[in-house]
């Protein structure tokens, strides 16, 4: 038995965490995919993120957003610090899970990686996509929702949540290549991609990002979904 990987993806302010838990919430009450509970071939829906799945992950989580540490991070180290947070993230909790029949919904992954440090931080792409295979030991996501809103919009949102985080006080030049980095990525990705307009209303975005999962749940699941 293998789950579904579900990943949400996106730049600063795009409402990716509340539409994580939206759409896990939506999840469990769909009559279909109780359905499929009971009859084994799901064994639990469960929500993730990156960095922070893990309780090694929640360490390195707070020293990647600090905005006060006791010496500045490096590039090079940030970057490394993210790989070690997903490798311990695939390696303890999404496998086994996963391996179980588990769907998981995962706020971030590895193409966040390839957008915030390969074109905002500027480092080598050749050496990310390397360490993202370390990193992943090759797993990749069944889906992922791209929640895409222009820069200035997002940050807006994300400033208006009171306190920023390391990531968020970033320049406006950094953020503009974040996302023309998810635009590049997902453009070649060899694996399923939905980009979801997040201009509008949480529950409009939820309504978009539901409409693309019904889409899949019918491939994935013929005979309990309608397409």
């Amino acid at each position: 038995m293998t789950g579904k990987l579900i990943v949400m993806e996106g730049g600063e302010g795009g409402g990716k965490t509340t539409q994580l838990h939206y759409l896990h919430r939506w999840l469990c009450q769909l009559p279909a995919v109780q359905s499929l509970q009971a009859e084994g071939q799901i064994t639990d829906i469960v929500v993730t993120r990156e960095p922070g799945g893990t309780l090694t992950g929640q360490r390195i989580r707070q020293l990647l957003l600090d905005t006060s540490p006791e010496e500045p991070l490096s590039d090079r180290s940030e970057l490394l610090l993210y790989a070690a947070d997903r490798a311990q993230h695939v390696d303890h909790w999404l496998k086994p899970r996963l391996a179980a029949g588990a769907w998981i919904l995962c706020d971030r992954y590895s193409a966040s990686t390839v957008a915030y440090q390969g074109y905002g931080r500027e480092l080598d792409l050749a050496l990310i996509d390397q360490l993202n295979q370390i990193a992943t030991g090759g797993l990749v996501s069944d889906l992922t929702l791209w929640l895409d809103v222009p820069v200035e919009v997002g940050l807006g949102r994300a400033q208006a949540r009171g306190e920023s985080d390391r990531m968020e006080q970033a320049s406006l030049a950094f953020h503009h290549r974040v996302r023309q980095g998810f635009s590049q990525v997902f453009a070649q990705a060899t694996y399923p991609v939905e980009q979801i307009d997040a201009m509008s209303d949480e529950m409009t975005v939820a309504q978009h990002i539901q409409a693309a999962m019904l889409r899949w749940l019918s491939q994935w699941y013929p005979t309990h979904f309608s397409s």
